[in-house]
């Protein structure tokens, strides 16, 4: 056993070494505070792929005894990954993915645990530098890491002043989340939020945005380092593996670029206005019949061949396969409010790639429950945003299933990008974004489209989000940046560059590197060149914004208002009573704050709204119309006008004011008919009042008029 201590700005961490899991290729056990995470590399040698395939998982898993709990549902035991979970994973995957040699193809698996939790850690900084450091000790053959450590940075941002790797309660008063990982001075991965305060959405300018990094790149050049002079001495001999280098003959390669050179012009053209290979996989078998190679090989040699093209294009032409420039983005076009029965809806195109966001404005039991590990009761998540990608939308003929991992990915960077911009946070809104089409950028297209969509449904926002998908293509000295990125361009091109935001900067973005890093140079390029696009997409989509007609009549009606907060126990009733009273009786929902006094209903109708707001005032004893309860007695007769029918009775006008309630026990009809069909077109009823108690008036039917 060896343990290593680390010290870094606000992290403070211990490695123990050769203690546990030692039957992996690298393991060890981290602590940072409190928090303990087990982080463990395992690579079959006997199970290689064939393909240009890397066969890595990364599983982030916290167990419920590390913060003390019981797992919650009926099984009581960890099953099902959590959103946070999965997301953590794909943190993980997309900054150590980069860093296996091509032609690595062993089956390859990290695991990280939560054994520990103390509620302050950011556990998916430690998940990181846990996971990074394990690979990094292991004895699999990665050049990558030969001089070099990988390491994340969590970067905060709170009047003005960069904080370098926050606490949560730092971070919730944060006006950013910043978090970037790499090694050395190269970048491998970017993600970043703007977090809105009481001065609004704070979104970061591209300046900033390039001083935090700085920041960021100045700490993981000095922590990698660190890790480097560290655990050196500790790493596991390399296994003597054999590494699968391409094995496509230069002179057959030539030949096929020659001889099929404008059949695969025609093919790329044909790729980059659509996402069909069709055409493709044509010339591959043409390929393989006409050359007298295996299908396979052949296939190899084509993309190959494809792949020099569309760089060559872009890198010695400067013009790419859909004919655009370098700096230009695809045809747009916006249509909103096309679902009727829906409270927002934008169908957003760009180029080949579409879609369909609808937006639907929900009430507090709409929030969706979530746990933490860290939380010790439920918390809510107001703003929902959902990401879903058919088969059809790339032209595959699948079965629509459970919503996988990039799914999840993509909605969380939409749900990120607009959630700044929502002047009311407390309201319950959910987005679902159905790509029907899909050439590159459709989580971009999502965040467009569910900005409108919220502006489609009356939703008050700072200022509408666009979002753009940058590429970049590199050979030597050379680069090319591009805007707006096909699906061809993110498949042969190194980077995958995503920027959301206003006309005053970022509201979020992510960056996946695929070379291994990423300069200074480059990447401020890249932002600058994002700006002049999101200003472009953003003038489109004011345009739109300006066009739209509110489904006005299914649109819910809502208002708040505040009372004493002692009377909010009289509105809630004995077991929840009146207030279930009331909203059986309006047809509305109710919200209800115990420590402030506000009050929130919502209401398909602004009939229904007023009546229930003027029930509760007059229950809690506003300047509205009393009424004279007592004046009620027992055994008092009079004919009432229905007001509601509901499932456990039916609510009748008093003559003086109020509501009483004739329960569906008092009620002599068939049992075999509902109330609605006893009480068909009957609009008044004689009663006799039961019982009275201070404003509820129990009433029995004497008989129908």
């Amino acid at each position: 056993m060896h343990e290593i201590h680390i010290e870094l700005e606000n992290l403070a961490e211990k490695y123990t070494l050769n203690y546990v899991a030692q039957a992996s290729n690298g393991a060890l056990l981290y602590q940072n505070g409190g928090s303990v995470l087990l982080a463990s590399v395992c690579a079959q040698e006997n199970e290689q792929y064939d393909d240009d395939f890397l066969p890595l998982s990364v599983q982030y898993i916290e167990k419920s005894y590390a913060s003390a709990k019981f797992p919650s549902g009926f099984v009581k035991r960890e099953g099902k990954p959590s959103e946070f979970e999965i997301l953590t994973s794909r943190l993980i995957d997309r900054t150590l993915r980069p860093l296996f040699p091509k032609g690595y193809t062993l089956n390859t698996a990290i695991v990280v645990m939560v054994l520990s939790y103390d509620g302050k850690s950011d556990l998916q900084l430690n998940a990181l530098n846990a996971a990074a450091n394990a690979l990094y000790i292991s004895n699999l053959p990665l050049p990558s890491l030969r001089d070099n450590a990988v390491c994340g940075v969590r970067i905060g941002r709170k009047n003005g002043a960069f904080i370098i790797n926050p606490t949560m309660e730092q971070l919730s008063q944060s006006e950013l989340d910043l978090f970037v990982s790499g090694r050395g001075d190269e970048l491998l991965m970017i993600e970043m939020k703007s977090i809105r305060s009481e001065n609004g959405a704070n979104e970061l300018d591209e300046y900033d945005f390039l001083k935090a990094l700085e920041c960021a790149k100045s700490y993981i050049s000095n922590a990698t380092q660190a890790y480097h002079t560290h655990f050196s001495p500790h790493k596991k001999p390399p296994l003597a593996l054999e590494i699968i280098e391409s094995s496509l003959d230069s002179i057959i390669l030539e030949q096929i670029a020659t001889r099929y050179h404008a059949q695969l012009t025609q093919a790329i053209t044909h790729m980059a206005k659509s996402e069909s290979h069709a055409k493709l996989q044509s010339l591959i078998k043409q390929v393989a019949s006409e050359c007298e190679l295996p299908q396979k090989e052949a296939q190899a040699y084509v993309m190959a061949c494809k792949k020099q093209i569309v760089r060559a294009m872009i890198l010695q032409d400067k013009r790419r396969a859909d004919g655009r420039g370098l700096k230009e983005v695809r045809p747009i076009s916006i249509q909103t409010n096309i679902l009727p029965c829906v409270h927002g809806s934008v169908l957003f195109t760009r180029g080949q790639t579409q879609a369909l966001v609808s937006a639907t404005i929900g009430v507090e039991n709409d929030a969706q429950s979530y746990e933490m590990l860290g939380s010790k009761t439920a918390l809510k998540k107001r703003f929902l945003f959902h990401y879903n990608f058919p088969g059809f939308s790339v032209g595959e003929a699948s079965m629509i299933g459970a919503v996988g991992r990039r799914e999840l990915g993509h909605g969380n960077l939409a749900k990120r990008a607009l959630e700044s911009s929502l002047k009311s946070p407390d309201k319950t809104i959910r987005l679902v974004s159905e790509i029907l089409e899909s050439n590159g950028s459709s989580s971009m297209a999502s965040v467009c489209g569910g900005s409108l969509a919220l502006c489609a449904c009356g939703i008050e926002v700072d200022s509408l989000i666009a979002g753009v998908a940058m590429g970049l293509i590199t050979q030597d000295d050379e680069y090319a940046i591009l805007t707006d990125i096909s699906g061809l361009e993110d498949h042969d091109g190194d980077m995958d560059f995503k920027v959301a935001g206003g006309y005053k900067g970022i509201s979020a973005m992510q960056m996946d590197i695929k070379l291994g890093g990423i300069t200074h140079t480059i990447l401020t390029q890249a932002l600058f060149q994002a700006k002049e696009a999101r200003e472009q997409i953003l003038g489109i989509m004011e345009g739109a914004k300006a066009r739209i007609v509110l489904n006005s009549a299914i649109l819910p009606k809502s208002e708040s208002f505040f009372i004493p907060p002692h009377k909010i126990a009289e509105v809630i009733g004995a077991g929840g009573r009146v207030i279930r009273d009331i909203i059986e009786r309006f047809g509305v929902g109710i919200d209800l704050a115990r420590e402030s006094g506000a009050v929130h209903i919502s209401a398909t109708n602004l009939e229904s709204l007023q009546k229930a707001k003027a029930f509760i005032l007059g229950l809690v004893g506003d300047k509205a119309e009393r009424v004279d309860w007592e004046s009620y007695a027992v055994g008092e007769r009079f004919i009432g006008k229905i007001k509601n029918i509901v499932d456990f009775g039916v609510f009748v006008e008093l003559p003086r004011g109020g509501d009483g309630l004739i329960h569906i026990s008092k009620i002599a009809r068939d049992k075999s008919k509902s109330l609605n069909e006893f009480l068909q077109g009957v609009s008044e009823v004689e009663c006799e009042v039961l019982s009275q108690h201070k404003n509820k008036v129990e009433l029995g039917l004497v008989r129908v008029i």
